[in-house]
């Protein structure tokens, strides 16, 4: 069996929705609610290697993306969560299961104010310590 039906087979009813978008970059949408069970399973079970996360604001809310790495085949698997909550964003920190995701959760919280819920360490890392509290960069203005 290859790592995408190991991914699809692990991972079962959680998966949402499932495109591949190129031969070797796969996205899949999960729930907020599952996002530290997933990661454990891609990233202890089948020995995915944790990239990098990305988020942005949208008009519906937030969306991050978790990316995983299955170098032996080249591919690229994200794991997408939509955040609808625009007030007060939060999702669970994968930091929890390896210390790889402080740094990248730090700045997401930072610029967009998305609130990792059991992060160990979240402070400022980018921003100016007299930058003001509660203005967040990267969101888009409420109109």
């Amino acid at each position: 069996m290859n790592i995408r039906d190991n991914i699809k087979e692990s991972l079962g009813s959680r998966i949402l929705d499932w495109q591949e978008k190129f031969p070797r970059r796969v996205y899949f949408t999960v729930k907020k609610e599952d996002i530290v069970a997933i990661t454990r399973i891609i990233f202890k079970d089948l020995g995915l290697r944790f990239v990098i996360a990305s988020a942005t604001h949208t008009p519906q809310g937030f969306e991050i993306l978790y990316h995983f790495s299955y170098d032996k085949a080249g591919e690229i698997y994200s794991a997408r969560v939509f955040l609808d909550d625009k007030k007060n964003p939060q999702i669970d920190s994968i930091a929890t299961l390896f210390p790889g995701a402080e740094w990248i959760e730090r700045e997401i919280w930072e610029m967009l104010g998305i609130k990792f819920i059991g992060h160990p360490n979240l402070k400022r890392l980018l921003l100016a310590d007299d930058w003001p509290e509660g203005n967040f960069p990267l969101r888009h203005k409420e109109g």
